[in-house]
């Protein structure tokens, strides 16, 4: 990690495991002592991780060694990747926001910071076999996460094939997983306009880019689509979903 740390201009090291831990060393005579704690203890290594600052907002980097992998998260939609990773070949790293920023954890700008950090790790370390975000259960593939990540911190569309996915309904719409986790609210295509599902999840990226930066829908509005025709977007009854359909 200090070649990492060494490379970057606006990440830095806010907590380190190896030079203070949170845990109290006491002798017999209750004396507390100045030795650093021994990792080589189980019940230190359960307090290893790093506490990392990025432009000012700081974040945990957990299941670091010498401490325990963190839980392998669950995969369901993978990108650029020609399988999913599993827990059985790669251990799993998570970044958490820092207490201090808790109950801002999904405002954009931190959002932001957070796969920025996530995108630096990436971008330095070969074995990084992929980024996984958990609200969409999506897996994402080193180079495509470094592309899309960089164009949305710079500016860019977000990034809706990874942070958030799309899956076929029984009825045949297509909904986004994952949305929900940005604006409190899936994107739902119905049927028959999300019967040609690659056309559809085109509109679906797009209409995901727009509900991002306007924060979701609360009325009815009218749209015009790639192809010139007339969409209507509506909130659900129970405001849950975000529903289009052609005018």
């Amino acid at each position: 990690m200090k070649e990492f740390f060494a490379a970057q201009s606006t990440v830095l090291l806010s907590h380190d495991p190896c030079d203070a831990t949170p845990l109290q060393l006491v002798d017999a005579d209750h004396v507390q002592s100045d030795k650093p704690a021994n990792f080589a203890n189980p019940e230190a290594q359960e307090h290893a991780w790093m506490e990392l600052l990025r432009e000012g907002l700081t974040f945990d980097l957990e299941g670091i060694a010498p401490g325990p992998a963190s839980e392998f998260p669950e995969i369901e939609h993978r990108f650029d990747l020609e399988q999913a990773p599993n827990g059985f070949r790669f251990d799993a790293m998570r970044i958490a926001v820092g207490q201090h920023l808790s109950g801002g954890e999904r405002s954009l700008p931190i959002m932001r910071g957070m796969v920025g950090l996530a995108r630096d790790l990436t971008h330095h370390f070969d074995d990084v076999e992929a980024a996984v975000w958990s609200p969409s259960k999506s897996a994402i593939g080193r180079q495509y996460f470094e592309s899309v990540s960089t164009a949305w911190i710079e500016g860019g569309s977000f990034p809706a094939l990874g942070l958030t996915a799309f899956r076929e309904t029984i009825d045949g719409a297509l909904q986004t997983v994952g949305l929900d986790y940005w604006i409190g609210q899936e994107l739902r295509i119905e049927p028959p306009l999300a019967d040609g599902k690659v056309t559809a999840t085109r509109l679906g990226v797009r209409l995901v880019n727009q509900l991002i930066l306007v924060g979701g829908l609360s009325e009815s509005e009218r749209i015009v689509a790639p192809d010139g025709s007339r969409l209507i977007m509506r909130p659900s009854k129970n405001s849950k979903f975000v529903r289009v359909w052609r005018e």
